[in-house]
């Protein structure tokens, strides 16, 4: 291997969602902060949970509502 070209390794890198340790792996930083773990994705948990940024679900049920599809 080269010199100097490798970037330093924490074999002890602790990672947190939501402020709380969920677990501890090997990382080139010290700490992560994560906003989505596999302890919380839908996919892994199956709980669904409804994100509507901006209003998008509104504004598709409004656009598809009434006699939309009936042409």
């Amino acid at each position: 291997m080269k010199e100097k070209i490798h970037p330093k390794f924490y074999p002890n890198c602790k990672v947190y969602f939501n402020g709380e340790l969920v677990l501890t792996t090997g990382a080139t930083v010290p700490e992560m902060h994560v906003d989505v773990w596999s302890g919380s994705h839908p996919f892994f948990t199956g709980k669904s949970t409804l994100v509507d940024s901006a209003g998008r679900v509104e504004r598709f049920t409004r656009k598809f509502a009434g006699g939309y599809f009936k042409k």
